[in-house]
């Protein structure tokens, strides 16, 4: 009797220890997950695919410590008013950027540098982007979204939108909200450029207008400057003339005063 009981007791610490193994391995998992996630996000993984959540976070930039395997990237509906430089260079894995409902005004010439071919969906709707730099799109091969923003139309944008994958979907919604000829404000630039605007013939129009006022203006400078240094040499030949002439002593060859005249 003494001895089954003495089994049944030492037999009792085994589940106890598992018990503690798994609440200990699910206490490291969470602190991982807790610590690789960026402040005020949530981070998930179904089947391998990894998507950092940070929507409406009153995020006022773009979190650095976006875990690596990242796939799905969700920044919409916060405070972000740049995308600086290099910012997904490190995420070789991404799909999908959603970057939409912010308040991004400047978009840096490499700011999507890195970003790997894998990219399917850049959404830079419904922020307060005027111009972006061609460079910044023109390598990507995501469908992107530049709807609902106020743009500036004019050659840079234009030849963005060439070059770039628009979403069909909201082509039809970016509107020229100002424009480089005034008639054009308000319009989507789409039905703009399908009536045969060229932004970039005009551009093109105002420079060379601008170079020929340049030029017109120096060369009225020089002709300018040489009238009055011929009146004026002229004046100081007079004078000296006159000169010469009340001198009571001196009498001045006419070859001399032909000289100077």
């Amino acid at each position: 009797m003494t001895s089954m009981f003495l089994a049944a007791k030492a037999s009792r610490p085994a589940p106890l220890y598992w018990s503690q193994a798994l609440f200990c391995l699910l206490f490291w998992t969470l602190s991982y997950s807790c610590t690789s996630c960026p402040k005020q996000c949530q981070c998930t993984n179904y089947s391998g695919a990894t998507a950092v959540l940070c929507s409406a976070s009153n995020l006022e930039e773009i979190p650095k410590d976006i875990p690596k395997d990242t796939m799905f990237l969700k920044l919409d509906a916060n405070k972000i008013t740049a995308v600086p430089n290099s910012t997904f260079r490190h995420l070789a894995h991404l799909q999908e950027i959603d970057l939409s409902k912010n308040a991004i005004e400047k978009i840096d010439s490499a700011a999507f540098r890195g970003v790997p071919d894998g990219l399917r969906l850049l959404d830079l709707s419904g922020n307060l982007i005027q111009r972006i730099p061609k460079e910044a799109l023109v390598d990507l091969n995501a469908i992107i979204r530049l709807s609902n923003n106020p743009w500036h139309c004019e050659c840079t944008l234009q030849e963005v939108l060439k070059e770039v994958h628009l979403d069909p979907e909201s082509v039809n919604e970016i509107t020229c909200q100002t424009s480089v000829q005034e008639e054009y404000a308000g319009k989507p630039l789409l039905h703009v450029l399908n009536s045969g605007i060229n932004f970039c013939n005009m551009h093109k129009k105002t420079t060379d207008v601008a170079m020929f006022v340049t030029m017109f203006s120096w060369f009225t400078l020089v002709i300018s400057y040489v009238v009055y240094y011929v009146r004026h040499n002229q004046e100081d030949t007079k004078k000296h003339l006159e000169y010469l002439k009340s001198l009571p002593s001196t009498r001045v060859p006419k070859e001399t005063i032909s000289t100077i005249l």
